[in-house]
């Protein structure tokens, strides 16, 4: 149902963890992600702990779906002094191209516990269907 568009972005994650630099808008950083089939609809689920609603932009334009976020730092004291930071800041980026037997159009988005789940309904036409075969008084069924 989707394809993957950078076969070096694992690579690219990796190097970001032992460099220990974050995303820019230029150069984000990757997200983690599942997918999967359920019922009628294609669903997608990104990690996104600690990301405000506000923070994420979501587009299809196309059959190319493109996730960005910005993980934004926490406001601090004057007083305070960091004395540990291991959550990456930044910003975080995904793109998937779609397939023609989704529907993009009807789109749904939930953000819950830091995870933003992308629901995509499968197309009608893509969808099994039965064609009914005329001519005689008998109709035979035969699935499409």
């Amino acid at each position: 149902m989707l394809m993957r568009t950078d076969p070096f972005r694992e690579l690219d994650r990796l190097t970001q963890q032992l460099m220990g630099t974050s995303g820019t808008w230029s150069r984000p950083s990757p997200m983690p992600m599942d997918a999967f089939r359920e019922g009628d609809e294609y669903v997608i689920a990104l990690d996104l702990p600690g990301v405000s609603t506000d923070a994420i932009d979501i587009d299809v334009e196309r059959n190319m779906l493109t996730v960005k976020a910005e993980r934004r730092p926490v406001a601090k004291a004057d007083s305070a002094q960091m004395e540990l930071s291991e959550r990456p800041l930044g910003v975080f980026s995904r793109q998937l191209m779609l397939a023609d037997t989704l529907d993009t159009e009807h789109i749904k988005a939930d953000y819950d516990a830091g995870v933003l789940t992308l629901r995509i309904p499968i197309a009608e036409r893509a969808k099994p269907r039965k064609i009914a075969i005329g001519g005689d008084t008998t109709q035979k069924q035969i699935r499409g």
